[in-house]
């Protein structure tokens, strides 16, 4: 491969990298790399990420953090109405910091250990006879 007939080989003659993105490249940059230039939004000082780390659960997948057998066994008992022991769900060892309240729950008690719960998700597991713990 040369580099034509014609013309002498330059050595870089738009410029060497990103040079030319608000001159002769503005075409290339606003096509290809919209937002690349500029500010957005407002600094942070000294942010610290774990301080917002909040995983989340909703009520409807609650029941996939205990075993498959576990609930076969709380649901028999619940049909038979037994006072039995209610199954304890801890959201905090399986990564979930937070419970919201989307979807619905099996009419089975279960005690729900975490550190927050939304209003919703409170009063849908309080709703089947269940009971919200908090967590440190």
């Amino acid at each position: 491969m040369g580099y034509g007939r014609v013309g002498k080989h330059r050595k870089h003659p738009s410029g060497r990298g990103n040079a030319g993105g608000f001159h002769h490249m503005r075409t290339h940059f606003k096509k290809f790399h919209p937002g690349y230039f500029g500010k957005k939004g407002q600094r942070h000082l000294h942010l610290k990420r774990n301080q917002y780390f909040c995983p989340s659960i909703n009520v409807d997948k609650l029941w996939t953090l205990v075993s498959g057998q576990t609930y076969e066994m709380a649901k028999e008992r619940a049909k038979e109405g037994e006072k039995a022991k209610a199954v304890v769900i801890d959201c905090t060892k399986a990564g979930f910091f937070k419970v919201l309240g989307k979807g619905e729950l099996p009419k089975i008690p279960v005690i729900v250990k975490a550190k927050l719960f939304s209003k919703i998700a409170e009063k849908r597991i309080k709703a089947v006879g269940g009971a919200c713990v908090l967590t440190a």
